[in-house]
């Protein structure tokens, strides 16, 4: 064999109990599994590298079920943020947003409208326009070796909007919603793995129920999900969900729940309304799954606060409105009084918003501090040409402990990689579950844990050979100590790196050895490759 970990704790991602074993690896999949005590005259495993995992808990490699890597990946070839923590596959494409399906006018358009969340790109070639071109790159980064850790991909709606119907907001024609219709298609055949929203994000936000749904009916044509942040996580946010399991159900196709929190003031204390809203939707034959984040705070730009009206036209429309000093009282009004359905329904707390990246090197006083009023606000905006990204704490620890129990949990950290001081669940998210959630509070056991991290988000993905510790697996694996694992990274320091978490393989490769991150890049795209009818 070319590897055996020796007597680890096996968590093999099904939630069943752990078991000690041998496990052995040949050629990049799981090749033998000799338990402890198994039956007289079953050799032990030997290989050209044995790993002594006495008192470690090996496991399938972690699923980031949220991840806005969509550069990075390309940008940089360590990649510890994610390495690091065991993630072992990325799904981008979050949000509504991405840079594929684009022509050239959609992807000049689309740098800049998410120039908060991953950077603007100077320093990469976008040589791509298609799904699969966009795949096919990330195959060859870093002069062909490949990427840190594999990839999946959703096909973003409110990307396909911008290619199809623009920023405007109205209804699409029928020639619009079929040219969308074939964009999806398109996605999906290429290697997609369903399609996302961002349905507080401009110009996704501007669809209707009606025409989400013609989308949905797609993506459930081919066999995939569909993955949306939905139109509110504050005021009306279990009406929000209400919606999506309303569509989705209508198109008939698998619903899996963007960071799925209860946030604001509004919503403290109601996972409970939550979870027996997807309880019912479960019991009655709905295919539902959710993801989430082990941190009370949120994410996002500060444009993505502003009040939907106000960002029609695009990047340049909305500075120009910004600008112009009666239209940008009315913005203050909706944010400030009204509530606007950028900020979830409800009326801005600025003492809530904290600036944790700028993309003017000249702003970086900004960074750390909290928004004092619209006044700040709105140079940050103008001067930053809305590159600022923000840290929202509205959450609610009760409501995150809630979800995360509940059966069809998985982890997603959301995690923006952009920006001075990122929200530390870009680097900590998979070691916080592990560390805070399983083994200080007693929040979900080890196995329970592990199956939300590995074998659920594997079958939400349809992998059938990921997720799970199997004999002829492929060998995504992490080999951690239970008693000290832990997130590194904090809220004063983000970046930094967690513990615990000594080896991590991707397709039966090192990524992550004795503690360090090594040169290997064995990460590709995965790719769904379905058919209609699938």
């Amino acid at each position: 064999m070319d590897l055996v970990f020796r007597d680890a704790e096996v968590v093999d991602g099904t939630g069943a109990p752990s078991y000690r074993a041998d496990v052995a690896i040949e050629g990049g999949r799981i090749a033998a599994i000799v338990k402890e005590g198994a039956a007289a005259g079953c050799l032990r495993p030997t290989a050209r590298r044995i790993v002594d995992a006495e008192g470690l808990a090996l496991s399938p490699g972690f699923i980031d079920m949220h991840a806005h890597s969509d550069l990075a990946l390309l940008r940089d070839p360590d990649h510890s943020a994610k390495a690091a923590q065991g993630v072992t596959l990325e799904v981008l494409g979050q949000d509504g947003l991405s840079y594929a399906p684009v022509d050239d006018r959609t992807l000049a358009e689309v740098r800049r409208a998410i120039t908060g969340w991953n950077g603007y790109g100077d320093d990469l070639d976008f040589g791509w326009r298609t799904v699969g071109e966009y795949l096919d790159r990330l195959d060859r980064a870093h002069g062909g070796r490949g990427i840190a850790v594999n990839a999946a991909y959703l096909v973003p709606q409110g990307t396909v909007r911008m290619y199809a119907v623009g920023w405007e907001d109205r209804p699409a024609t029928g020639r619009e919603l079929d040219r969308m219709r074939g964009l999806v298609a398109e996605g999906l055949v290429q290697g997609a793995f369903g399609m996302s929203s961002g349905l507080t994000y401009t110009p996704g936000m501007y669809a209707k129920d009606a025409e989400l749904t013609e989308l949905c009916r797609v993506v459930a044509e081919y066999g995939g999900y569909y993955c949306p942040h939905h139109r509110s996580y504050g005021a009306g946010a279990l009406e929000a969900y209400g919606e999506m399991i309303a569509l989705t159900r209508e198109a008939g196709c698998a619903l899996h729940l963007a960071h799925a929190t209860m946030n604001f003031g509004v919503n403290e204390g109601r996972a409970p309304e939550l979870l027996a809203l997807l309880d019912e939707a479960l019991d009655a034959g709905a295919d539902i799954s959710l993801d989430t984040y082990p941190y009370t705070p949120g994410c996002t730009t500060l444009v993505a606060l502003l009040p939907g009206w106000a960002s029609e036209g695009g990047p340049e429309a909305v500075l120009a409105r910004l600008r112009d000093e009666g239209t940008a009282e009315r913005v203050r009004h909706h944010l400030e009084v009204l509530g606007s359905d950028g900020c979830h329904g409800v009326p801005v707390d600025w003492d809530t918003i904290e600036v944790s990246g700028v993309s003017a090197p000249g702003l970086g006083e900004y960074v750390g501090r909290r928004v004092d009023g619209w006044a700040t606000a709105r140079r940050l905006l103008l001067e930053d040409s809305l590159g600022t990204t923000i840290l929202q704490h509205v959450g609610h620890e009760e409501n995150v402990r809630a979800i995360m129990r509940h059966r069809v949990h998985t982890g997603g950290s959301d995690g923006i990689l952009q920006g001075t001081k990122p929200h530390p669940r870009a680097y900590g998210t998979f070691p916080r579950y592990l560390g805070r959630y399983v083994r200080e509070l007693g929040v979900l056991s080890l196995e329970e844990c592990v199956a939300h991290l590995t074998g659920r988000p594997a079958a939400r993905l349809r992998l059938p050979d990921r997720g799970r510790i199997r004999e002829g697996y492929v060998a995504d694996l992490v080999l951690f100590d239970p008693e000290t694992v832990a997130a590194g990274s904090t809220y004063a320091s983000p970046r930094t790196l967690p513990t615990g978490i000594p080896h991590v393989l991707v397709d039966g490769r090192f990524v992550m050895e004795d503690g360090r991150r090594t040169d290997a890049l064995p990460g590709r795209s995965l790719r769904s490759n379905r058919r209609a009818g699938a």
